[in-house]
């Protein structure tokens, strides 16, 4: 799987006073409702939900707003911008925010009004956006990507490898050959996976019970979670959870 930049997200609000700031990293304004003005060095662009740009890592840039506002800011390692499909970014700073570029934003908006977003789901989701903003066609693998990290953060949904295909705008059989392509595996054995490796997170780490963590990790009942644990693990539920404590208590 391509490594992903390291990135952060911050849901935030601006005043009238114009904030000067310069970092090395680059960060993107994405606002989700009112306007901003934005200077980015001798260039001056007012932003809105249908407008954002891209800080280039260095570049000095100040922020105002005369009305409510609130905007997604999200903080990218400079080192994404220095080859690649986003270099244009840093060429054209202000950018138009097409349907899909919206819709991406208005996704990751409401979840961060909410609470702040896993960080698995934000690294999987800013190279689709970034694909989204300077290709005319994201790339198959930011987009499977942005679907991991979605699955990551919910895997008791009730995915199939059709939803999955869905949610990564891909065909089915497209689907296929880019987790043979970035991961050597099937979606299925890769949703397996995953939603094993939260159960067994859970079962080590709360006191849910086994058939509550078994719906929640998207299996139809206890009896299909341990059947799965027996062909992947050789072992049951019980006994991993009591494993795990016994191990938890020794290092005590």
């Amino acid at each position: 799987m391509t490594p992903q930049p390291s990135c952060d997200l911050h849901l935030r609000s601006y005043d009238r006073v114009h904030w000067g700031d310069r970092h090395d990293f680059a960060q993107l304004v994405l606002p989700v409702h009112g306007d901003v003005l934005l200077d980015i060095g001798e260039r001056r662009g007012r932003l809105d939900p249908l407008h954002g740009a891209l800080v280039a890592p260095g570049a000095w840039h100040a922020q105002s707003s005369q009305g409510a506002n609130q905007s997604l800011i999200v903080d990218v390692d400079g080192a994404a911008f220095g080859h690649g499909p986003w270099q244009d970014l840093v060429e054209r700073p202000f950018v138009a925010l097409g349907p899909a570029a919206r819709k991406l934003v208005e996704f990751m908006g409401l979840l961060a009004r909410e609470a702040a977003p896993p960080r698995a789901l934000v690294q999987g989701w800013v190279p689709l956006l970034l694909d989204t903003l300077s290709l005319a066609t994201p790339r198959a693998n930011s987009r499977l990507a942005a679907l991991l990290a979605r699955i990551e953060a919910a895997p008791g949904l009730a995915w199939t490898t059709e939803s999955m295909a869905r949610a990564a705008n891909l065909s089915v059989s497209r689907l296929h050959a880019v987790f043979r392509e970035e991961l050597d595996s099937t979606p299925h054995a890769w949703l397996l996976g995953c939603r094993l490796d939260r159960a067994r997170a859970l079962l080590a780490e709360s006191h849910r019970t086994v058939a509550d963590i078994a719906l929640a990790c998207g299996f139809s009942d206890q009896a299909s979670l341990t059947r799965a644990m027996r062909r992947a693990f050789d072992t049951t539920p019980a006994a991993y959870r009591r494993k795990s404590q016994e191990n938890a208590s020794k290092a005590q």
